[in-house]
């Protein structure tokens, strides 16, 4: 949908957000034909909601509980289907699974971000050579493998489709015969 579409759904609105947007209200009101700076409007907004008390606060509290209940939760994650296609691994990813544990090993308390940047600075330091030798083939052999399954997916069902789709041409005395034999 476009960014401004009406009717696009429309995300839950936190305790804060409703508070600016009150706070945004009440200088249109006062001050209609000023704009407004987001970055100087958004710093006095912050000072102000620290400032409040938790009554205050307890009125924005009530909007946001009330536009949690109106209507379901936008977008959520699709569920995948087991049985779609997967691509097979590239050389790069059958690299990252054979050196992973290593150096999961020489590094337990390593981050996966930092994990990733080691990997990658491996593979970029191995001449391309030693990545053709090992890497690149293997993984040119399993999209080969992958490959040959999926054609013999598709012949299976295009035969299952051409069984299911025996059609049988009637005349229209005959189809009136069946017709009438079934009921």
């Amino acid at each position: 949908m476009a960014k401004g579409d009406p009717k696009k759904p429309k995300d839950k609105m936190s305790v804060y957000a409703f508070f600016v947007q009150t706070c945004r209200e009440e200088h249109k009101k006062k001050n209609p034909e000023v704009p407004v700076n987001f970055a100087t409007y958004s710093k006095k907004c912050s000072e102000r909601w620290k400032t409040m008390s938790v009554q205050e606060k307890s009125k924005f509290d009530e909007m946001a509980e009330a536009d949690k209940d109106c209507g379901p939760a936008k977008g959520g994650k699709k569920k995948k289907n087991p049985n779609a296609f997967q691509r097979p691994q590239s050389g790069f990813f059958l690299f990252c699974s054979e050196f992973r544990p290593k150096i999961k090993s020489t590094n337990p308390g390593i981050s996966i971000g930092d994990m990733a940047k080691k990997l990658g600075e491996m593979w970029n330091n191995l001449n391309d050579s030693e990545k053709q030798a090992s890497y690149i083939t293997k993984a040119a052999k399993l999209k080969e493998k992958k490959m040959k399954k999926t054609r013999r997916k598709r012949r299976r069902r295009k035969r299952r489709r051409r069984k299911n789709k025996e059609t049988v041409y009637l005349s229209p005395c005959e189809y009136l015969r069946v017709r009438e034999h079934r009921n």
